[in-house]
């Protein structure tokens, strides 16, 4: 396991190009610092614009072996030219070799192996500053910001509006939700007017909700979220009991 700075670990688990160590590593952090796991989770869903427009693009079926076949040329090249060829011969039987005396054939193959290590943690590097860049060139800034509290007054969401009615959910807590019910989340886009689903949290789980036809965020709307029946609310108005609620302000 290759040791690297926090961020750069929550940007790999979160893009899945860390290992399975990694993973497990991260995942423990996560389940004992709650900072951590605010982090990964906004780090998930930072990402999941890029996770959900990418097209799979698999290596190609040869791709190991041209980098082998290249390793091989390099050596072939470092080789002394003219190398005086002798006929095979029958080797009188001899003691043992000292344990010190170097197979050079197991010396080729395990540089050859660190250099195959070598350039698939580039590519992995490269990879990564290439996604992270799209995604920073391309996330839009927040209208407005609101962190959702529960009734014991603590933050149980991270809530962003955005101009085009997008709306970024950020869970910064784990919520254990029954398996016939689901978390919605809320707006009231008028004050005065009554509450407007903004849809459900998959898996419950933070998320990007989008919805057509309402004004931009403004400060000082209300953002809720509750637990209603598997599907969502039967009304269209709040009927669960309230996970965390805010009002949001303009970030500076």
């Amino acid at each position: 396991m290759i040791d690297r700075s926090l961020d750069l670990l929550i940007d790999e688990v979160a893009l899945g190009l860390a290992d399975a160590a990694d993973v497990a590593r991260l995942n423990a952090l996560a389940a004992s610092d709650p900072a951590i796991a605010v982090r990964l989770e906004q780090a998930r869903l930072r990402l999941i614009a890029l996770d959900d427009t990418a097209d799979p693009m698999p290596l190609p079926a040869d791709f190991w072996s041209r980098i082998e076949a290249r390793l091989d040329a390099e050596d072939a090249a470092a080789s002394p030219p003219n190398a005086p060829q002798t006929a095979p011969q029958t080797a009188p039987q001899t003691a043992p070799q000292p344990s010190n005396v170097v197979d050079l054939t197991t010396i080729r193959a395990t540089a050859t192996r660190w250099r195959l290590t070598a350039l698939a943690g580039i590519a992995a590097t490269l990879a990564l500053a290439v996604m992270l860049a799209f995604v920073a060139l391309s996330r839009p800034e927040p209208a407005v910001i609101a962190v959702l509290l529960n009734d014991a007054g603590e933050a149980i969401a991270l809530v962003e509006g955005l101009a085009d009615n997008t709306t970024r959910i950020t869970l910064l807590e784990r919520q254990s939700v029954a398996t016939d019910q689901v978390m919605q989340v809320w707006t009231k886009p008028d004050a005065e007017g009554p509450p407007v689903s903004l849809g459900l949290l998959a898996q419950n789980r933070g998320s990007a909700l989008a919805v057509e036809g309402l004004p931009p965020p403004g400060p000082d709307q209300l953002y809720e979220i509750t637990f209603e029946q598997a599907g969502g609310s039967p009304t269209g108005l709040p009927t669960g009991p309230i996970h965390g609620k805010g009002l949001a302000k303009e970030p500076l």
